[in-house]
């Protein structure tokens, strides 16, 4: 086992080496001049290229490059030209409130993914079978900014059940911070729960008919345990990789959804960062936010191993 975890690492350093090299060539090639965004349209040229200089922007772009990855290796992402603060700490100030509705709205996703991806496989063809896959291709179909705006007026606005918007840190206590996430969290899992159950019904189909489940109901088991413990178990897998994948688009997919409701997590930070140009925290939160969906997808890609021991057979 240590084999095959040493071997999935490993396997990561060609990919962070070339996300690395992209993200870095898509934010400089992008038109704009930052010193021009700090000093604004009054600055005169020599005010720019001082400023270009003193920030390293006039050196060639691949030692510009090389400097940014010896930078990150040592842990250091750089200061933010607006902030005047490490981008790391601005990251971690951050982070709470991406990671809390990124969970939330996971956890939303999964408890009504897997239970009416279950009962739709097990009724097809019904007329259960078809209202839930049509709710849910519903659900994949509706924007999570629009569902957002839709609960912000129905529920926040009509009914006044929970805020439109803003943000509480779980210090304030549970049910505090809980309140201005479950609208949001709704929003962004939406599609996750649509992309799950779909997932689910699909696995479940495949070994709702194969010889042990029939041989489990000929020996009498009751049905609930042959579904759960027999057909769920072994349909898991692909549920697993589609989990996951939705985990790590719920956390770098919040940009939208925390602007709508006023969260102060990444997403916000990435956008007042673009709008000022401000490079250094633009690389950084990327290249952070990258590293995670691919430590996701890492976790999962080892769960198979655990879950399934001929998955590490297959990959030796």
């Amino acid at each position: 086992m240590l084999a095959y975890i040493s071997k999935r690492i490993l396997s990561l350093i060609p990919v962070l080496f070339v996300v690395t090299i992209a993200i870095f060539l898509i934010i400089h090639i992008t038109p704009g001049d930052p010193a021009a965004a700090i000093l604004g349209i009054e600055a005169s040229q020599a005010e720019m290229e001082a400023l270009n200089q003193e920030l390293g922007l006039n050196r060639p772009i691949h030692i510009q490059y090389i400097n940014w990855v010896a930078d990150v290796l040592q842990g250091d992402l750089g200061d933010s030209i607006f902030m005047h603060q490490p981008v790391s700490e601005a990251i971690v100030e951050h982070i709470g409130p991406t990671l809390s509705l990124a969970i939330l709205a996971q956890f939303i996703a999964l408890i009504l993914a897997i239970p009416f991806g279950i009962i739709a496989a097990y009724k097809r063809g019904s007329m259960v079978d078809f209202t839930l896959m049509g709710v849910f291709l519903l659900g994949m179909a509706v924007p999570s900014f629009l569902l957002g705006l839709l609960l912000m007026l129905v529920v926040g606005v009509q009914l006044q059940w929970l805020p439109v918007a803003g943000y509480e840190p779980l210090s304030s206590g549970t049910w505090e911070h809980l309140q201005y996430l479950i609208l949001p969290g709704i929003s962004l899992g939406a599609i996750q729960a649509a992309l799950i159950t779909r997932m689910t019904r699909s696995s479940m189909l495949e070994v709702l008919n194969v010889n042990y489940i029939k041989t489990a109901r000929s020996k009498g088991l009751n049905e609930l345990k042959v579904l759960l413990k027999h057909a769920f178990r072994n349909a898991f897998l692909p549920i697993l990789t589609v989990i996951g994948q939705t985990f790590g688009v719920l956390v770098t997919g919040a940009v939208v959804v925390e602007s709508i409701f006023n969260i102060p997590g990444l997403g916000q930070l990435i956008l007042n960062s673009i709008a000022r140009r401000d490079f250094a925290v633009i690389q950084g939160v990327v290249l952070f936010v990258t590293i995670i969906y691919v430590a996701i997808n890492l976790i999962i890609d080892l769960l198979y191993g655990f879950v399934d021991p001929r998955v590490r057979l297959d990959r030796k």
